[in-house]
């Protein structure tokens, strides 16, 4: 008996074989790289289809070129960053430098002025810092590196370039105390540059100010005028500037005068100061005939005049 086979392949669907279509492909294939190799007939074909293709292509590189320039802009940043900072601190350390320039360049002005100050005057000076200021507001007195090993003695006269700062009150071995003119304990004996008159400025505490509290009422005396140093009294030899008066009131009901004068030295901040060893002035002897001779006997270097 026949047995019939039985295919559920639809009949129509049925086509060549894989080899069949694999050949022919094949061998289409190569034909058209043939001619596009010798007659570039694709090259359209292909300039078209990148220009379809390039949106795409765009968009699928976006996001990593987002993730480049990201990473360059921050690495850039990073770099600036340090860059800046490097900078800064190379400019605060020449500013440090310039500072420190400054510094040396008014410190060595300042040193000038104190040395021309006394020329010619002085028999010896020399150059002391300030090491420490007394807290007190009302004491005003400075610590000085200069003893009695560099032949400082008590009562000696204390200057800056622009006049009379004070004088020594303690001298140890390698260190003294100096009280300013503006202590409310001291009085300096003066003269009216001007009119000659003399009178004695005290100090109020105040860096900024001097009272002339004796001074009358019909006293030739005006703001403006220069307060020297009288030479009496045997610490300051005459004539160096001590203050500039600031305020005259008379009262008719009152004997004094209210006068007041700034001190020409920078009180509140001088750093350098001059020790002055002063040449007396001549002294006249009487010889055995009963005629004056001159006597120029002058002090040793650190004993205080008499």
């Amino acid at each position: 008996m026949a047995t019939l086979h039985s295919d559920s392949r639809p009949i129509i669907g049925r086509g060549p074989s894989v080899l069949a279509r694999t050949i022919v492909l094949g061998a289409l294939s190569i034909g058209i790289m043939a001619l596009d190799h010798r007659q570039n007939y694709l090259e359209v074909a292909r300039s078209f289809l990148s220009t379809v293709v390039y949106p795409l292509q765009a968009v699928v590189d976006l996001p990593f070129q987002g993730v480049d320039g990201l990473r360059n802009y921050l690495a850039g940043r990073e770099r600036l960053r340090r860059e800046n900072a490097d900078m800064q601190a190379k400019l605060r350390v020449a500013n440090l430098q310039l500072q420190r320039f400054a510094a040396l360049a008014e410190e060595n002005r300042q040193l000038r002025a104190v040395r021309e100050a006394s020329a010619g005057i002085a028999t010896k000076t020399a150059i002391a810092e300030i090491m420490r200021i007394d807290l007190d507001p009302g004491r005003h007195r400075v610590l000085l590196n200069k003893g009695a090993s560099d032949d400082l003695y008590k009562g000696q006269a204390v200057l800056d370039a622009d006049g009379i700062f004070g004088q020594v009150t303690r001298v140890g071995k390698f260190a003294s105390e100096a009280i300013l003119i503006t202590d409310a304990e001291t009085a300096t004996p003066i003269r009216v540059n001007r009119t000659g008159l003399r009178s004695i400025a005290v100090g109020t505490g105040d860096f900024n100010k001097l009272s002339l509290p004796f001074i009358t009422g019909d006293a030739d005396i005006k703001p403006g005028d220069l307060l020297v140093t009288s030479g009496l009294g045997g610490i300051f030899p005459p004539g160096y500037p001590v203050a500039q008066v600031t305020v005259v009131k008379r009262d008719a009901a009152a004997t004094f005068a209210v006068v007041e004068a700034k001190p020409l030295a920078h009180m509140d901040h001088a750093r350098e100061l001059l020790l002055v060893w002063f040449e007396p002035p001549p002294t006249m002897d009487i010889d055995a005939a009963g005629q004056k001779i001159r006597s120029d006997k002058k002090p040793l270097p650190g004993k205080p005049r008499t």
